[in-house]
């Protein structure tokens, strides 16, 4: 089995605002396109256009309607990938070695030509974070783009994760969580950040910012002035008409 080292270097990790995120998927398709083309294998897709198809992604959006104590119902949109745990029992569950968690920067990856694709490591997984590749066999899961972060040949805004960098509400947030005088940090103290399932004490690195309390304005019937009548007697011919009709 794999050891999990007993500290890193930093703790690189993502924060994500669910008070910002549209569920727009374009987390989802960055994340798929940049993952299938650089680091490991291809993201395979199968039956892509037939009855029922499937693929990997390391990257998902689930979106659930809730129903505050006050107010109205909202929509959150919860995107959801690999947490990059402290404690990772995916890493710590791999017979082969090939699930570990990075010293210098607490990045979990698999080394995929050590994977006999057991699927171990996604029953330790309590997010179902990580996803079997039906094509090649292999067990995959969000790097953090580790080919994007320490690319050189990159402008510096481009190295950050695929899908911080394309979202286009600004609701995904990148960096070093250990270090509390970071943005992302700072970010988590201002917002409440909280972890997904601490329950489950896996210690994730990446957290979640919480929906901030929506508005209450009082009711107003917009219709309530073009029902209004325009003169309390009716004059003219509905006057008229009404006196007559009021004879019978």
């Amino acid at each position: 089995m794999t050891t999990l080292p007993k500290t890193t270097t930093r703790k690189l990790g993502l924060v994500i605002d669910l008070d910002t995120c549209v569920g727009c998927h374009a987390c989802v398709t960055a994340c798929k396109g940049w993952n299938t083309e650089n680091y490991g294998a291809p993201l395979s897709d199968q039956q892509p256009y037939g009855a029922a198809p499937s693929g990997t992604f390391l990257n998902r959006i689930h979106s659930y309607e809730v129903q505050p104590a006050q107010g109205t119902a909202q929509l959150v949109h919860f995107p959801k990938s690999c947490l990059h745990c402290e404690d990772a029992p995916c890493v710590t569950v791999c017979p082969t070695g090939a699930s570990y968690k990075r010293v210098e920067d607490g990045i979990v990856l698999v080394n995929e030509s050590d994977c006999i694709g057991c699927g171990l490591c996604a029953w330790a997984c309590p997010y179902g974070a990580r996803e079997m590749d039906a094509a090649e066999g292999v067990m995959k899961k969000c790097t953090l783009c580790v080919d994007r972060i320490y690319n050189e040949n990159l402008p510096e805004v481009d190295r950050v994760p695929a899908c911080v960098r394309t979202c286009p509400a600004g609701a995904r947030h990148f960096g070093d969580l250990g270090d509390p005088e970071s943005d992302v940090s700072k970010l988590v103290a201002e917002r409440g950040g909280m972890d997904l399932m601490p329950e489950q004490g896996t210690k994730p690195v990446n957290k979640y910012l919480p929906p901030r309390p929506r508005d209450r304005l009082d009711e107003v019937d917009v219709l309530a002035p073009l029902l209004a009548p325009v003169a309390e007697e009716p004059k003219g011919f509905l006057g008229w008409l009404d006196r007559t009709l009021e004879r019978f």
